[in-house]
């Protein structure tokens, strides 16, 4: 009887050992932030803004990784290749959803090929005019522009860019005829307006707050269903000319499809924690992120009803990439 005792007893402290040496090889695995944006970008201060805090919350050491390249599509491809090891993506719909509608050919299925950790929160855009542009609405712009086809520019920061895409879906609702000059950058694209050498720029809402009372440029509306609460004054282009209208972009992270459930849903209560943390809603702030916690499953139908929005918005600008 106490030899079954004794070895029941090993047993159980054999398994608790190995349960305890498992989940310390889980803590001391690094956790990688892959960025498929260079540094600089919204993509890339958001993961470090979220990185220190986001390691402490796992307790795991976060590293970020920028692997840029051919509009964002290289890094994502490497997350979707890559082993579920502690793997992280900070994804966006202007990047993630948009490419696989964009490019002819891709190496990965933006939906069948990730799994969704969190959402952290969601941005609109903004559109911005040269003051000699008689239009203080969208209404007032697009009969001014079906009254001069051809004859107005619009920049963006490159082919296939949210900034493009933003305005050529616009275009393409409104059916009028604009010129597009694409830029490298989004503030390339901002001063082009600003000089008088394009007419109209759809820009992200952080990079249009300097703008806001800077009598170079007017701001005509926002691209989200509702106000901005960074511009709060600007209504969505949707209620001030274009029904139907709306092009703005959720931010979170995602992971490659083979992820565990339970190391998916151990980042999304970790960011869930972080998005009630003080000093990241600031940072966020600054960026002009509007925070939005939400579980694994509902970030994974926002990821799917996106993903349709995103290919009529590719439908409608007429742009298609190899």
């Amino acid at each position: 009887m106490m030899q079954r005792r004794e070895l029941i007893a090993s047993s159980l402290g054999a398994a608790l050992l190995s349960a305890f040496d498992l989940a310390r090889a889980q803590s001391s695995k690094t956790v990688r932030i892959v960025v498929p944006f260079a540094a600089g970008g919204v993509q890339d201060i958001l993961a470090r803004a979220l990185s220190n805090e986001l390691g402490a919350a796992l307790g795991q050491t976060v590293i970020v990784e920028n692997k840029a390249g051919a509009g964002g599509t290289i890094g994502t491809g490497f997350v979707a290749r890559a082993e579920a090891d502690g793997t992280v993506m900070v994804a966006a719909a202007v990047s993630h959803n948009i490419a696989g509608s964009l490019y002819n050919k891709l190496s990965y299925d933006p939906q069948k090929d990730f799994t969704p950790y969190a959402h952290i929160g969601h941005a609109s855009y903004v559109m911005m005019v040269h003051p000699d542009v008689p239009a203080k609405t969208a209404a007032e712009f697009i009969r001014y522009a079906k009254a001069n086809p051809g004859k107005m520019n619009y920049a963006s920061a490159g082919v296939g860019s949210a900034t493009h895409l933003a305005m050529a879906y616009f275009c393409g609702l409104a059916n009028i005829d604009m010129v597009h000059v694409p830029l490298k950058a989004t503030g390339e694209a901002i001063n082009e307006v600003i000089s008088g050498r394009a007419q109209a720029v759809i820009a992200a809402s952080i990079g249009a707050l300097a703008f806001a009372k800077d009598s170079r440029l007017r701001l005509l509306g926002v691209t989200s269903p509702k106000r901005s609460k960074y511009l709060p004054d600007l209504p969505p282009l949707a209620d001030s000319g274009l029904p139907g209208y709306q092009f703005d972009s959720w931010f979170g992270f995602v992971g490659p499809a083979a992820t565990p459930p339970a190391q998916a849903d151990r980042i999304n209560a970790a960011v869930g924690k972080l998005l009630k943390d003080p000093a990241i809603l600031e940072r966020l702030d600054k960026q002009g992120i509007e925070p939005q916690a939400m579980s694994n499953a509902d970030f994974g139908k926002l990821l799917a009803a996106d993903y349709v929005r995103m290919a009529a918005v590719v439908k409608a600008a007429g742009t298609k990439l190899d």
